[in-house]
């Protein structure tokens, strides 16, 4: 079997890592580009041993880059999620951790101008799978993207260097509204009728309150992975609401597109020890939040969908509100706010703007670090 050599670079950004290409070093053909993402990563195998994937979801992903032809981007990218186990290339949502990335890749290819003596490089890119203009602050150190920092996220072992990443515009994505069938819904699901949230911010999610399945924001990924019957219920949920949004037109289609929506767990603030042992005490969150990434809870919280939590946090009638502190942390006093997601492995902060009346999202950001791992020449079997 022949292979072909593909000039490829890998990035940390956040708790995802993933596989950066240009469009320029790839053909043309959907399906001949789909082979090498899949053949890259390995979606054929769960344990994804023959490519450069590790078995999970925040690590089983990819982006394309090519220049901007727009004015107000230097970049343009599209982000792709590739199966663990199933031949799949879904390109339907976006990652919210690797748009730090996708940052210091603009810095250190040179699609962002840096100029001597700056510590920020102000970068603008465009991201296709949500047609949204992402704003970064990246760190630069000798016309690079800074590595080094004191910036600590939860989730890694050692700080970095602080990327300040903000959506503007965020709702609206996928199905053209924040609430495309208001802000809460009643799922029949199983004979039974779930209230949820329906969400597209960033990425299209579904909130559901923990408590309706006999859990607090105290449960582990441990003792909830295990409830065969939870995530069969969940995944169900997840299908109604993509049925109801207008996203799928059938149970069936719904249950082909597994990365959006999403479908996440939410519930008051608790006491809760996180996956490293660290006691998170109530006061410290505004809510809790567990999220289902591919059919398994993922170990922290996918930042697109922190995004989308933030801002349901604060926006009455959701099931997020319900669930929330009624008073959260205030940057200043007009209409941004700072709150505090407790997911497994600690706490995100997560800024979000909300327009003049209060009624909708008018951007979203947050803070996470980015690490440029290795470049070279990725090997997969001739397409040809």
């Amino acid at each position: 079997m022949k292979q072909r050599a593909v000039p490829c670079v890998v990035y940390r950004g956040g708790t995802s890592r993933g596989l950066f290409f240009k469009e320029s070093d790839l053909p043309t053909s959907r399906d001949e580009r789909n082979h090498i993402f899949m053949t890259a990563i390995d979606a054929y195998n769960p344990s994804q041993v023959n490519g450069l994937g590790s078995g999970t979801s925040h690590t089983s992903k990819v982006i394309t880059v090519r220049p901007s032809e727009r004015a107000d981007a230097c970049l343009i990218y599209t982000f792709y999620q590739v199966g663990i186990g199933q031949a799949i290339v879904d390109a339907e949502g976006t990652c919210g951790n690797l748009m730090a990335a996708v940052g210091a890749y603009a810095v250190d290819e040179g699609y962002a101008e840096c100029l001597s003596g700056n510590d920020f490089v102000e970068v603008t890119v465009f991201n296709e799978n949500i047609e949204r203009l992402i704003q970064l602050n990246v760190p630069v150190e000798s016309g690079r993207a800074q590595v080094e920092g004191d910036y600590l996220m939860p989730g890694l072992v050692h700080p970095g260097a602080r990327v300040g990443v903000s959506i503007l515009s965020p709702g609206g994505g996928k199905t053209g509204d924040t609430f495309p069938i208001g802000r809460r819904t009643e799922l029949t699901v199983a004979g039974q009728k779930i209230v949820a949230t329906f969400s597209d911010v960033v990425n299209p999610f579904v909130f559901v309150h923990s408590e309706t399945f006999g859990y607090t924001g105290a449960g582990s990924n441990t003792v909830l992975g295990t409830d065969s019957e939870l995530l069969e219920l969940l995944e169900t949920i997840r299908v109604a609401g993509a049925v109801a949004s207008g996203m799928a037109v059938s149970s069936e289609i719904a249950s082909q597109v597994p990365s959006i929506p999403k479908v996440a767990l939410v519930s008051a603030p608790c006491d809760y020890v996180t996956t490293s042992g660290k006691t998170i005490h109530a006061e410290e969150v505004d809510i809790i939040a567990r999220m289902i990434s591919m059919g398994k809870f993922h170990r922290t919280f996918a930042g697109s969908g922190l995004y989308n939590l933030a801002a349901m946090t604060l926006l009455e009638g959701t099931v997020p509100h319900d669930c929330s502190r009624k008073t959260v942390l205030g940057i200043d006093n007009g209409t941004k706010r700072l709150v505090r997601i407790g997911h497994p492995d600690g706490v995100a902060e997560v800024m979000v703007e909300l327009t003049k009346d209060g009624s909708d999202v008018s951007a979203v950001g947050l803070d996470r670090t980015a690490r440029r791992i290795m470049d070279g020449q990725c090997y997969v079997p001739d397409w040809t």
